[in-house]
């Protein structure tokens, strides 16, 4: 059987559990990734009732990313919710439960504990604010670790439609330099997303918060071409025609669905 994304990230965690970029690495692919959940019912509306596993550990709810890991497990045909890793763990976290991740089926078979999925939920939820000064000089980026910047090639990669692009430059202002990942002709709404991409970029690279800044600025600015003569381009994939809502929980991003 052909192993998953989710396989070799944590493949690589157990081969070095002192590692903290491979820990990260196997919670950002949990994060970015569509797991299926599986429910003790048919969803209801907007509200579904996740199978949880009681232990002396806690309350856990049962998670696959993988439809035939989830029916290997089941061994009968059983109702789901197909989500991602983000927002399953801002649901759960608030209950105080964990997630059992491909229980039995695979080699990525994890408990993630109620804390881990707390901290998961909490560091999601972080983004850099977007900055309002414009920066008196700009420079190419400089001494960024490679990492940081496969990283953002990584998550951008997964913004698509929400910008036409990005550049990343050094910046320099009244109160001292930083960097600055600048987004061109930003989606009507796409701001916050954006952040919150960017912030989880540094977060999962192992980059310590706030040596980014993060901007939003029209392609008819004339400060637009001045970031495009010296900064490193991030071309955003094209948006693809989006699919209307299904009855499926968690299809239209703006009703999430809710516990019950």
């Amino acid at each position: 059987m052909t192993d998953t994304p989710l396989d070799r990230a944590h493949a690589a965690m157990a081969a070095a559990p002192d590692d903290d970029g491979a820990r990260l690495a196997f919670y950002e692919r949990l994060a970015d990734g569509e797991l299926f959940v599986m429910l003790d019912a048919e969803a209801a509306g907007d509200r579904i009732a996740p199978s949880i596993f009681e232990t002396g550990e806690g309350r856990f709810v049962l998670a696959f990313d993988r439809e035939d890991r989830l029916a290997g497990f089941a061994g009968r045909i059983v109702p789901y919710a197909a989500l991602s890793g983000r927002l399953i763990a801002g649901m759960l976290a608030p209950q105080g439960l964990g997630l059992a991740l491909n229980p039995d089926v695979a080699p990525s078979s994890f408990v993630v504990a109620p804390e881990a999925v707390a901290w998961l939920a909490a560091t999601l939820a972080e983004a850099p604010a977007a900055i309002e000064a414009r920066p008196r000089e700009i420079t190419p980026p400089h001494e960024l670790p490679e990492r940081l910047l496969q990283a953002l090639d990584a998550k951008l990669a997964t913004a698509g439609g929400m910008a036409r692009m990005a550049y990343l430059v050094g910046a320099r202002y009244e109160t001292g330099t930083s960097h600055l990942l600048a987004f061109i002709d930003p989606a009507p709404g796409a701001e916050p997303a954006l952040a919150r991409a960017t912030g989880e970029a540094l977060t999962f690279s192992g980059i310590e918060a706030g040596v980014l800044d993060v901007g939003f600025f029209a392609q008819s600015d004339p400060f637009a071409a001045r970031l495009a003569r010296v900064g490193l381009r991030f071309d955003l994939p094209v948006a693809e025609t989006a699919a209307v809502p299904g009855a499926n929980p968690g299809m239209d991003p703006a009703k999430p669905p809710r516990l019950r």
